[in-house]
């Protein structure tokens, strides 16, 4: 999210600041093996703040601990750890290439280090930051957004042709306002310019207002169709969630406290079981 209101919100909510991080073909993944034969992987995480676990620490910054796609927390079963129990052989190195703040556009050079890492297994989760513009006109358009992961998915599919790919949705964002909007604390931090797209004037009923936030839900779904579209052309080691991860009916108490915004451990708990199950089973 953008850097503006990083530090207002952090001053606002600085007595909540300090726990630290926990310590501690179909294109699915295929069957068991022996827990006797070991063999190396890896497995990269590609998007935004939301796949570095931004915020998860109950401080506004990256936590890639708990990560739903690369993370080692114990409190979040990740993709990684997942895969792992699935295969108690597998020995997956992690590489979260996901960055705070990333829209669509950075995502080739995101996919560039993935195959650079040698990556077997990929996570794509992206479109938050580019619909979370400072208003609707800004937004990146869909065409753009399109080619962009388009760009991402070919740099894939020429260094790592083998590598099974999810391509995760975009979480309902609107949610957060449907759910948010009556809490006079996440209406306050929100005017530091979170999400200002979508969250600006959140208490409004104006027509202008619900045009605005029926306009930015419209862009998330293009988004999705778009997501949808190029994981099927990437081929049979692409596998898109179906819609799972924007189904996930997140609730005040799966976002952290400081941004109202991004999702807290359970928040990132949620996705990784939605994201697993939908790479499984087919969404």
């Amino acid at each position: 999210m953008p850097r503006r209101w990083i530090a207002a919100v952090a001053a606002a909510a600085v007595a909540a600041v300090g726990i630290a991080c926990e310590g501690g073909g179909t294109g699915h993944p295929g069957p068991s093996r022996s827990p006797t034969h070991r063999h190396a992987a890896s497995i990269a995480a590609l998007g935004d703040s939301i796949s570095t676990a931004f915020g998860s620490c109950l401080s506004l910054i990256s936590c890639p601990r708990n990560s739903w796609s690369t993370g080692s927390s114990t409190r979040v079963d990740s993709i990684r750890s997942r895969l792992m129990a699935d295969d108690p052989g597998l020995d997956l190195t992690p590489h979260n290439e996901a960055v705070a703040g990333a829209r669509a556009a950075a995502l080739p050079d995101q996919a560039g280090a993935a195959v650079r890492h040698r990556a077997d297994y990929v996570t794509l989760l992206v479109g938050a930051n580019d619909a979370c513009r400072p208003d609707i006109d800004q937004m990146t358009p869909v065409a753009e957004f399109r080619a962009d992961v388009d760009r991402a998915l070919r740099v894939l599919r020429d260094g790592r042709p083998r590598a099974q790919v999810l391509v995760a949705s975009v979480p309902d964002l609107n949610r957060l306002w449907s759910v948010g909007h009556t809490d006079r604390l996440a209406v306050r931090v929100w005017a530091h310019g979170v999400c200002p797209a979508l969250l600006a004037n959140p208490t409004s009923t104006s027509a202008t207002d619900v045009r605005r936030r029926a306009a930015f839900a419209a862009r998330i779904d293009a988004y999705d169709d778009q997501l949808a579209a190029a994981c099927s052309g990437y081929g049979r080691r692409c596998r898109y969630d179906g819609g799972a991860v924007h189904r996930v009916a997140f609730s005040k108490d799966m976002v952290n406290p400081l941004d109202f915004f991004h999702p807290d451990v359970d928040g990132q708990q949620a996705l990784a079981a939605t994201a697993w199950r939908a790479w499984r089973l087919g969404g």
